[in-house]
C-alpha cells in the first residue's frame, strides 16, 4: 500500500510514523507514505500558493496551479484513488474504511484557508471524505486517520491482522470490554466467564457485551444491527 499526501506541512504527517505501531510497520514496508508539497510547485516568485477569493470573503482560497501541478508529479499506480479531506465529504466509516483497503494507492490532498479553488475539484475529481461534521484549521489531522484505520486492515501492521477482527463497528457493533491482570483491583473483578477457559461461553458473553454497550452508547449503530437480521 502507498500513501501520497498533497500536504503544505509534511513534517506533521512524517512525524506521525516516527513512533509505535505506525513506524514499526512502515520501517517493515508493510505501507510508504510520502508527502508532496504544493509549495514545491507554485510558479510564484514569493512560494504563494493561495490568493483573496473572487467575490469578497474573509480569509485565503487554495490557488489550482501548485496543487494540480503537485497532484500530477505523483506517478499513479493502475489501482489507485485519490481523495480530498473536506467537511463535505462522505462520512469516514469502517465500511468505506475496507473499501479503501482494497486499493495499491491511496492520493491524499490536505486543504487549508478558506479550502480548494474549485477548479481543483472539478479537474482531480476527487473522493470527498469528511471525519466529522466539524472545521480543522487543515486537513492533515483527517489524512492521518485515515492512514491509521486503513493500514489496520494492511497484513503485517498489526502483530495479527485478526486484532482487528473484533474492534469496534468491525461486526456493526461497539467493542466489547477488555480485562487484564490483576484479577481484583481495587474490588473491581474480572468476570467469572473470563476465567472458566470455556471459548463458546466467552465468545457469547462478550456478543453480549456488544450488543448491550451499542444499544446504551449508540443507540443508531443498535438499531443498524438490528435491521439486519
Amino acid at each position: 500500500m502507498r500513501f501520497d499526501v498533497l500536504t503544505l506541512f509534511p513534517e506533521v504527517v512524517e512525524n506521525y510514523f516516527d513512533a509505535s505501531i505506525m513506524k514499526r510497520a512502515k520501517d517493515a514496508g508493510v505501507f510508504v507514505v510520502n508527502t508532496v508539497n504544493p509549495r514545491d510547485f507554485t510558479l510564484d516568485k514569493h512560494k504563494k500558493v493561495d490568493d483573496t477569493p473572487y467575490g469578497g470573503g474573509a480569509g485565503m482560497v487554495l490557488a489550482p496551479q501548485p496543487y494540480v501541478d503537485a497532484y500530477d508529479s505523483i506517478k499513479k499506480l493502475e489501482n489507485s484513488v485519490t481523495v480530498m479531506l473536506s467537511p463535505q465529504g462522505k462520512p469516514l466509516d469502517e465500511n468505506l474504511v475496507c473499501d479503501l483497503s482494497k486499493y495499491n494507492q491511496i492520493i491524499m490532498l490536505c486543504g487549508h484557508y478558506e479550502g480548494f479553488d474549485e477548479r481543483i475539484r472539478e479537474i482531480i475529481n476527487p473522493v470527498e471524505i469528511s471525519i466529522g461534521d466539524f472545521v480543522l484549521t487543515g486537513g492533515e489531522l483527517p489524512a492521518l486517520c485515515l492512514i491509521d484505520a486503513v493500514s489496520r486492515k494492511i497484513d503485517g501492521t498489526l502483530g495479527k491482522i485478526e486484532s482487528a477482527d473484533n474492534d469496534s463497528f468491525s461486526n456493526g457493533l461497539l467493542e466489547y470490554p477488555q480485562y487484564t491482570k490483576p484479577r481484583d483491583f481495587r474490588g473491581y473483578k474480572v468476570p467469572e466467564v473470563l476465567l472458566n477457559g470455556n471459548h463458546k461461553e466467552i465468545a457469547q458473553y462478550r456478543l453480549e457485551q456488544q450488543i448491550e454497550r451499542t444499544k446504551q452508547r449508540r443507540p443508531d449503530l443498535y438499531e443498524r444491527y438490528l435491521s439486519k437480521d
